[in-house]
C-alpha cells in the first residue's frame, strides 16, 4: 500500500508502530510528575537507563560506534547538548503547568522548523505556511492567556515547555547533519551520552535529589519515552509523509488530557480544548509542507 503523499510504502504494523510511539512519549510527563526525584533529575535517569538499549540496536544494525569523522561526532555532540537543556526546561515545565499544554507546546519546534527550511528556501511563505503559523500562534495564545488566569506558575510552565520546542529544533537540525554518516541509533547514543553530564550537573546544581528510592517511575519513563517512544517512531516514520506523521502527534495532547484528568484530576474548559486543538492544527500543517 502506498500513501499518495511521498509514496511511503507501509503496512499495518508501521502504522500502529506510529500510533504506539507516540502513545508512548505521551505517558513521558505522567511519569516525570510521580518520580520522586527532581523534574531534571527524572531526565538524566530517562538517558541513563535507555543507553545500554541504544548501545545495543546500534550493534544489532550494523552501526559503528567508533572511527567516525571529527565533524559528525561535533555535529551529535552539539545536538546532544541541545537536546539535554530540551529534556531539562520540558520536565520542568511539566511539573508547572496541565499536560496536555506540556505535550503540545514540548513539540512546537516543527513550527520553528519550518521557519528555518523557509529561510533556507530564500522565499516567502506558501498559503498552507502561513495557515499552520496562524493557528499554531492564536491557539498558544489562548492558552497561553488561560494560564495566566490560573497563576502565574503554570505560565511558566507553559512558558518551559515553548523553550524546550525551541530547543528541540536545534536538535534535530545538527542531528541531521551526523545521522547519514552515523546512523539512527548511533546517534541517539551519541546524543545521550552527551547530555548526560549536563543533566546531572544542572540537577546538582538545582539541589534536587538525584537518586530514587521509587525506581519504578523512572524505569517507566526510559522504556516508554525513550526505549519504546523512540525506538517505534526510528521504525515507523521513514514510511510516512509528514502529513499523517502530523496526524499522529495529535494524539499525544490528548493521551496527555486524559492522564491529567484520570490522576491528577486537571480540569480543562472548552476554551483550553480550542486553543489546543488550533496548536495542534497548526503542528498538522506545519509537518505537511515538509513533504
Amino acid at each position: 500500500m502506498t500513501l499518495a503523499t511521498g509514496e511511503r510504502d507501509w503496512s499495518g504494523w508501521h502504522f500502529a508502530a506510529l500510533l504506539g510511539g507516540n502513545a508512548a512519549l505521551a505517558l513521558g510527563p505522567l511519569w516525570v510528575r510521580l518520580a520522586d526525584t527532581g523534574p531534571v533529575s527524572a531526565g538524566f535517569w530517562r538517558l541513563l537507563l535507555a543507553m545500554p538499549v541504544f548501545i545495543l540496536l546500534a550493534r544489532m544494525n550494523g552501526q559503528r560506534l567508533l572511527g567516525h569523522g571529527k565533524l559528525a561526532i561535533a555535529a551529535i555532540l552539539g545536538a546532544g547538548l541541545f537536546f539535554s537543556l530540551d529534556l531539562a526546561s520540558w520536565h520542568l515545565g511539566i511539573e508547572r503547568t496541565r499536560l496536555g499544554n506540556a505535550t503540545l507546546f514540548g513539540n512546537s519546534g516543527s513550527i520553528l522548523l519550518v521557519a528555518v527550511g523557509l529561510i533556507a528556501l530564500r522565499r516567502a511563505p506558501r498559503a498552507m505556511e502561513w495557515a499552520a503559523f496562524i493557528a499554531a500562534i492564536a491557539g498558544s495564545a489562548i492558552l497561553l492567556g488561560r494560564s495566566l488566569e490560573i497563576g502565574q506558575e503554570t505560565l511558566i510552565g507553559d512558558l518551559l515547555c515553548l523553550l524546550a520546542g525551541f530547543l528541540y529544533t536545534f536538535y534535530i537540525l545538527l542531528a541531521q547533519r551526523a545521522r547519514a554518516d552515523l546512523g539512527g541509533w548511533t546517534v541517539l547514543v551519541y546524543a545521550t551520552m552527551a547530555g548526560l553530564p549536563i543533566l546531572l550537573g544542572t540537577a546538582l546544581a538545582m539541589g534536587e535529589p538525584v537518586w530514587p528510592t521509587n525506581w519504578l517511575p523512572v524505569i517507566a519513563l526510559a522504556i516508554t519515552s525513550q526505549v519504546i517512544g523512540q525506538g517505534l517512531l526510528v521504525y515507523a516514520l521513514r514510511h510516512f509523509s509528514a502529513f499523517i506523521v502530523g496526524l499522529a502527534l495529535m494524539t499525544q495532547p490528548a493521551i496527555a488530557v486524559t492522564v491529567g484528568w484520570a490522576v491528577f484530576g486537571e480540569v480543562l474548559s472548552p476554551l483550553d480544548f480550542l486553543g489546543m486543538a488550533l496548536v495542534g492544527a497548526g503542528l498538522v500543517l506545519a509537518r505537511s509542507t515538509q513533504d
